[in-house]
């Protein structure tokens, strides 16, 4: 005979946990013996460790009790029906760790991959990575709000890669991501960007030029999250804008300050 210590130990459980179940009247308690304490026989470990079996599978206590007193058939459809249920969340757990290692990816759980590729593509020409995050937060707004266009949006994107001088700029840009607001490397690339824009607009027209079209709104969103991320992406604004040119994300010819 054991003692509710003994018998919570070969059941795998605490005493706490058999108290509760005699509480709840899942577990039969015993009366006293002789010196004061409670036995329990070898069908108390059998119940205790068939009651701490559904209770692990996420049955409810009270329908433990209710299967522990039905009838063979009446056990085993029940059981079959609680395998069921974890199939379906173990099914549903593996889809939850699919997503976390998705997500361990990065840039690939928010964003359809050529959009991934042509973020990879910016590493690859050697554009600082503050300014591809920049440009992987416009991403998803962009593919939040307008997924349709992501197709047209990368092709233009693509074809402004295959131009040396604008990958040069992003590149000299990544070195002044630190500059003060008064650096001059900051009014030497404001220089270079409105002439090359300037000559760009002159090839194909200011149409091509804001090559985004996407609402005021949404622009001073993404204009916000790429000041956030390249501080002196605000400043060079300033300096292009007295050169005829104003926006970040909308790029409009103006009037030089």
């Amino acid at each position: 005979m054991l003692t509710i210590g003994e018998l919570a130990s070969y059941a795998g459980v605490t005493v706490r946990a058999v108290r509760h179940y005699h509480a709840r009247g899942l577990l039969p308690e015993p009366e006293r013996d002789s010196s004061g304490y409670r036995r329990y026989d070898a069908g108390a470990v059998i119940e205790l460790v068939r009651i701490r079996t559904l209770a692990d599978a996420g049955v409810p206590l009270a329908r433990v009790r209710e299967l522990l007193r039905s009838d063979g058939a009446e056990f085993a459809a029940a059981v079959a029906d609680i395998d069921d249920r974890l199939r379906a969340e173990i099914g549903r757990l593996q889809r939850h760790r699919e997503r976390i290692a998705r997500l361990a990816a990065g840039d690939r759980l928010v964003l359809p991959p050529d959009v991934v590729d042509h973020l990879d593509r910016l590493r690859a020409l050697g554009i600082d990575e503050r300014i591809v995050r920049a440009e992987r937060d416009g991403w998803i707004l962009l593919a939040a709000h307008s997924p349709h266009r992501v197709p047209e949006w990368l092709s233009r994107k693509r074809e402004q890669l295959a131009d040396r001088q604008l990958v040069a700029f992003f590149r000299t840009l990544g070195h002044a991501l630190d500059a003060a607001p008064d650096d001059t490397r900051l009014v030497e690339l404001a220089d270079e960007l409105a002439g090359y824009l300037t000559r760009l607009a002159a090839e194909k027209g200011d149409e091509y030029v804001d090559d985004v079209d996407v609402g005021s709104t949404m622009a001073a969103l993404m204009d916000a999250l790429a000041y956030e991320t390249v501080p002196p992406g605000r400043r060079l604004i300033e300096l292009l804008a007295e050169r005829g040119w104003s926006g970040w994300t909308r790029l409009r010819r103006v009037a030089p300050r």
